[in-house]
């Protein structure tokens, strides 16, 4: 029997009325059900019950307010709420594994990603898709609606362009812009990595990691690992390893080249693989079983593609000590939502201008931290739905904030 939708935001005509419908599919689909009218609303926090509450949330009483902004700009963080909003934003071209399917499709994730950062870290967001592709147009519009929002949050923009979009939009904003693909990934993969090193009482500069993918991702996660003190890293795209002698690179993967694979390595992930002590895959496709068993004893397969890891849980816990996967149904799920929420509830508690290495550093020391003496092979990074992830993440942002300055209160 087909469950009931109460989305009371869905087709019925009379406001209210409760919608009883399924969606056009057939056989039922509880996924359609859900999503039935959006996922999200927009509530008021203040009463409008008579005249008098209407004359101080509209006029003539929201005008002092007005006027007390316009002679004090700062003050738009204490009397309207920039300073707990995010604008979640893409051009709907890289959307999950589903590719290039355009603004409108993307808004279901966009809905998903906003509900998330307010069941995780409290933070109000609003999602935005933008009927453009083209680099500058993105920039511009961004920068224009700036004035509304406390932190952007880019999503699903696809590489090479989404680094030339944030590192633009940095310079261009005095709040965070933080692209959740790379950064939200390479966060709670380093926090996983720190836990997955103590277990076997091994340090990050003794391992030697291999990341399968350059995409956003990928490219983050590198350059992550590298800022926190990786032995060493090689990246692999479609045409091989990562090294400075290709002459077929952009330029995200040519200054890749400049700071990875220290041992410079060139081929296949096979060769890659052979003596690694560290697997992450962020591009899909399958890693042969064979090129597997070639890896160190006592290795670490993070595995994070959707829905089929690149080295199935099977196939990895005969060669690993530790296995990790994005997916929910496996231990040790890599999870952006372990870190997004809490990162950006920190720098707006603080109102940074910026979110900056040492605060995404302190947000991955502070997910590892949340494990304790809980530590396992099969609990290497916490649940998302452990109480105690966002308020430390939270927490250790906002005071790395406050330690490299970019906080302004």
């Amino acid at each position: 029997m087909a469950a009931e939708i109460v989305n009371t935001r869905g087709v019925s005509d009379t406001p209210g009325e409760a919608v009883t419908e399924s969606a056009p599919e057939e056989p039922f689909d509880p996924a359609f059900a859900l999503h039935r009218g959006g996922k999200m609303a927009v509530r008021a926090t203040v009463p409008v019950r008579d005249k008098d509450d209407l004359s101080l949330a509209y006029t003539p009483g929201v005008a002092k307010v007005c006027s007390a902004i316009a002679e004090r700009p700062e003050l738009v963080h204490d009397y309207t709420w920039k300073s707990q909003v995010v604008a979640v934003v893409t051009d709907g071209t890289a959307v999950l594994g589903l590719g290039d399917i355009g603004p409108e499709a993307s808004l279901p994730v966009m809905e998903g990603k906003a509900i998330l950062f307010k069941q995780f870290g409290g933070v109000d967001a609003v999602p935005i898709a933008l009927a453009t592709k083209d680099t500058d147009e993105i920039i511009e519009t961004i920068v224009r609606l700036a004035p509304s929002f406390g932190g952007v949050n880019l999503e699903d923009i696809s590489a090479p362009r989404c680094f030339e979009i944030e590192r633009r939009l940095q310079e261009s904003l005095d709040i965070p812009v933080f692209h959740d693909d790379q950064h939200g990934t390479a966060v709670v993969t380093l926090a996983a990595l720190r836990n997955a090193a103590k277990l076997t009482g091994r340090q990050l500069d003794e391992l030697r990691a291999v990341i399968s993918g350059a995409g956003a991702a990928g490219v983050a996660i590198a350059k992550f690992l590298v800022a926190a003190g990786i032995g060493d890293v090689a990246v692999i795209d479609r045409k091989g390893i990562v090294s400075r002698d290709r002459d077929d690179l952009n330029p995200a993967k040519r200054e890749l080249a400049e700071i990875t694979n220290k041992a410079g390595l060139t081929g296949s992930v096979a060769t890659a693989l052979a003596g690694a002590d560290v697997f992450i895959g962020v591009s899909g496709g399958t890693v042969p079983e064979a090129a597997v068993a070639t890896m160190a004893p006592g290795a670490f397969i993070f595995a994070m593609a959707n829905p089929n890891p690149e080295i199935h849980p099977d196939i990895a816990h005969k060669y690993a000590a530790v296995v990790a996967t994005g997916r929910s149904d496996f231990p040790n799920q890599i999870n952006n939502v372990l870190a997004f929420p809490g990162i950006f509830a920190g720098a707006l508690q603080v109102r940074a201008s910026r979110i900056t290495e040492g605060m995404k550093i302190a947000a991955a020391n502070a997910l590892a931290d949340v494990v304790g003496e809980e530590l396992a092979a099969d609990l290497v990074i916490p649940s998302p739905f452990d109480e105690r992830v966002a308020p430390a993440v939270t927490a250790a942002v906002a005071a790395a904030a406050r330690a490299e300055g970019v906080a302004r209160r």
